[in-house]
């Protein structure tokens, strides 16, 4: 009764979101309508997300042969579309949703525009869903192609949400991560195509058990192509150029979304990759060297920026080094720490990214240089920066200080000469962290406006942040109005995302001891082996 009850379930995070991007492209007209549909369509993957993640963690791997085609008689795996839920895939899942949840309230808080009256807002929320459900079904998959198929519905709709709105920087930004993005299909799409010459199934389960019988050289270069695919969508040196670029032209909620979500799709499908279809470590070395160029030269990349979004991009592809690592370790302790990992970095990378919108409404700008004065003039935008500014540097007891410490003691555990330099390179990326962020919180918040090098140019500069003396009261704001406020409708779900992130810290325990089991059943491919062949195998 249990696995027909989670079998029904299992479909759910794909379906609803693309039910509701329709329903909600017929509502264009009717805006009210579109932004409940699209609430109530993602409260419910939320719902369901945890529903799941409770069945995983008690009752074992769901896997669901959508359409009945199962395995077959004669051996073969399943012909048709495979969606396997285990504590892995429901975890960011359940994360993925709630984020999106989030977003999508600070989205109709900010207006969905983000200053621009000619922004086709009724696109937004469609597309937003079709997002979703490429994230979700990435996430499920459980075969190769549709995998691809998940990667490929992101692309699409990214792409819209990128360049919204029209302007010639994000649609030279758009271009730049759509040709970016088409690059990785189509290499994802010869790996795919090389993977089925090789074993005649693209079923994950299936590919665990026959490429063990393939050539070891004809099994790495194949481990090669489908890395460097992932590789670039997880934004991993030297295939991370691209992103910094791609995410601070568009408007916040795209950005947050993007950074916190897209990049991780990466990282999990690597997680797949090396434990269930490559395991023994072949590329372990590649990946630990991957891992610690990523680290440094993404801080190093932070630290030379002057505007938050780009800066927070590169810390972004700074961190994402800190997976790879945990990753590439093999062992348990660092799978377990990769995975928490990616959930706290998921909801910290949000937050932050919604918080630069609240500072370009509040200031009328995110770059440094024109910044100053925000502590003294908003305390509320100071404490709503700081919290998961240093959740990212890994200050203690906040959840970046918990992963950060089980990634380096699984370091040390392994002890090999390429781990302790992950081990030190791990530990100055965090102190560079925290100098860019303390660099932020000292020169947008802790100066006065009037010393920033271009504080009078900031588009927009409510009066009492140009100067401190009762003169400046004189004056005008420039015609933008709503440059100095700050809405509730963005200032609470900003604070939800930070109570969640915070929650990391709070259930450590509980959450790591997941984190464990999840890492344990990652790297012990039988259950999910089991799950969707049956026991036959």
């Amino acid at each position: 009764m249990i696995e027909n009850f989670a079998t029904t379930f299992t479909p759910l995070p794909v379906l609803v979101p693309l039910l509701a991007a329709a329903a909600t492209l017929f509502a264009g007209r009717r805006p009210r309508l579109q932004r409940a549909i699209a609430i109530v369509a993602l409260s419910v993957v939320v719902a369901v997300a945890a529903v799941l993640t409770y069945l995983a963690d008690h009752a074992g791997t769901i896997a669901l042969q959508v359409g009945g085609w199962g395995p077959t008689e004669d051996g073969l795996g399943p012909l048709g579309i495979t969606l396997v839920v285990d504590r892995l895939s429901a975890l960011m899942v359940l994360v993925s949703s709630i984020v999106l949840l989030v977003v999508v309230f600070y989205a109709i808080g900010q207006g969905i525009r983000d200053g621009d009256g000619r922004q086709p807002v009724s696109i937004f929320l469609p597309t937003y869903l079709v997002l979703s459900t490429g994230v979700f079904m990435a996430f499920l998959a459980g075969d190769l192609f549709n995998l691809f198929v998940g990667f490929e519905v992101l692309l699409i709709a990214s792409f819209v949400l990128l360049t919204i709105g029209g302007s010639k920087e994000r649609v030279r930004a758009g271009v730049s991560y759509v040709m970016v993005s088409m690059v990785s299909s189509l290499v994802f799409l010869l790996g795919i195509g090389l993977v089925y010459a090789a074993t005649g199934t693209l079923n994950l389960a299936e590919l665990s058990l026959r490429l063990a019988d393939i050539p070891e050289g004809t099994r790495m270069a194949l481990f090669a192509v489908l890395l460097v695919a992932f590789g670039i969508k997880a934004a991993v040196f030297p295939l991370s150029s691209w992103l910094p670029d791609s995410y601070p032209t568009a408007p916040a909620p795209v950005t947050a979304v993007f950074a916190g979500l897209l990049t991780k799709v990466g990282v999990y499908a690597i997680i797949r990759a090396h434990s269930l279809l490559f395991p023994g470590g072949g590329m372990d070395r590649v990946l630990l060297v991957a891992g610690l160029l990523t680290m440094l030269l993404g801080i190093l990349g932070a630290i030379a920026q002057s505007d938050i979004k780009r800066l927070l991009s590169f810390t972004l592809v700074s961190h994402i080094g800190y997976m790879v690592f945990g990753v590439a370790l093999s062992t348990q302790l660092g799978m377990s720490g990769a995975i928490y990992y990616v959930a706290h970095h998921i909801l910290v990378q949000t937050t932050l990214f919604l918080v630069v919108g609240l500072i370009e409404r509040q200031a009328g700008a995110s770059t440094l240089q024109r910044l100053g004065g925000l502590a003294a003039a908003s305390p509320l935008l100071a404490f709503v920066f700081v919290v998961p500014a240093l959740n990212l540097g890994g200050i203690p007891p906040f959840s970046g200080f918990i992963g950060k410490v089980a990634l380096l003691e699984a370091g040390a555990e392994v002890g090999s000469v390429l781990a302790w330099m992950l081990v030190a390179g791990s530990v100055v990326t965090s102190l560079l962290t925290l100098y860019v962020v303390a660099r932020v919180w000292t020169k947008a918040f802790w100066r006065a406006r009037k010393d920033a090098p271009e504080g009078h140019l900031s588009a927009a500069a409510p009066a009492v942040l140009l100067d401190d003396t009762e003169e400046s009261m004189d004056v005008e704001y420039v015609d933008r109005d709503d440059v100095g406020r700050m809405p509730p409708g963005m200032l609470i779900p900003t604070g939800a995302l930070i109570v969640v992130g915070l929650l990391l810290t709070v259930l450590a325990g509980p959450i790591v001891a997941y984190s464990d089991r999840a890492a344990q059943e990652v790297l012990d491919r039988s259950q999910y082996i089991t799950a969707v062949l049956g026991d036959s195998r």
